[in-house]
């Protein structure tokens, strides 16, 4: 399968009133990019460590009425953080406000102090897995008896690169991979990623390869796409969001 190559931008709901981040919502559809994310967090991860923030899925629903064209979703929702039918069911109703413009990102969490300061058993890297695994099956389930149900079939994006779990439930259950690290880490999850497609008879082209970038596309992009990424996301904070990095990614696209 061909895909096309996309943009996204991370706009990281923190340091910032809510305005600024309509406002930077705005103008990365008007510049073209294809996704906006947000993050699934209570607490800023850079800067001042109390500084101002905003929970992911209530913005995620603002996202759904202030635009008209881009993909919206969370990279990643923290699994541990919400009853897999309630987020089955908070994703179809965003899937609805939206006209069907919602990617369910998630991942199983990793963030310790989110955990402890709202009351989530933080337990270990193997608990949190399992409980991903079990989740996201559940996910799919409620969406089949929804009703109304979602709009389409939702795009999972699954985060994380742990090659015997995590890249193996993404084969099984995701439709987008959202890589971690260096070209040649990439490089090699992917090929386990497509391993694990085998081993379940699942199609690899089936599922989109994406990932973070912080350079310039002259810098990277050649790179990566060799390596199978078509996804690229550019991340930024407030209060400013500076979209220039962005900006030049979508001119690269556009480009192509």
């Amino acid at each position: 399968m061909e895909r096309p190559v996309r943009i996204a931008v991370q706009l990281q709901p923190q340091h910032a009133d809510y305005p600024q981040i309509r406002d930077a919502v705005a103008r990365a559809e008007d510049a073209g990019v294809d996704v906006v994310f947000n993050w699934d967090h209570f607490f800023p991860l850079d800067g001042d460590p109390d500084g101002k923030h905003f929970e992911c899925w209530t913005m995620l629903g603002a996202w759904a009425e202030a635009t008209s064209r881009v993909e919206i979703g969370a990279l990643v929702t923290c699994n541990s953080y919400r009853n897999p039918e309630l987020l089955a069911d908070m994703a179809r109703t965003v899937d609805h406000i939206s006209g069907g413009r919602l990617i369910l990102g998630i991942g199983a969490g990793w963030f310790e102090r989110d955990y402890r300061e709202y009351g989530y058993d933080f337990g270990t890297p193997g608990t949190r897995l399992a409980d991903l695994r079990q989740a996201l099956p559940r996910i799919r389930s409620r969406w089949e008896r929804l009703n109304p149900a979602p709009t389409r079939e939702i795009p999972v994006l699954v985060g994380g690169g742990g090659e015997r779990k995590t890249l193996r439930y993404t084969a099984e259950h995701a439709d987008i991979w959202h890589a971690f690290g260096s070209l040649e880490t990439i490089r090699h999850k992917s090929a386990v990623l497509d391993r694990h497609c085998a081993d379940v008879g699942r199609d690899p082209s089936r599922i989109e390869r994406s990932t973070a970038v912080r350079r310039r596309p002259e810098d990277v992009a050649e790179g990566l796409l060799d390596a199978g990424v078509t996804l690229f996301t550019i991340g930024s904070s407030g209060p400013d969001y500076d979209l220039d990095l962005m900006r030049r990614w979508v001119a690269w696209r556009d480009a192509r």
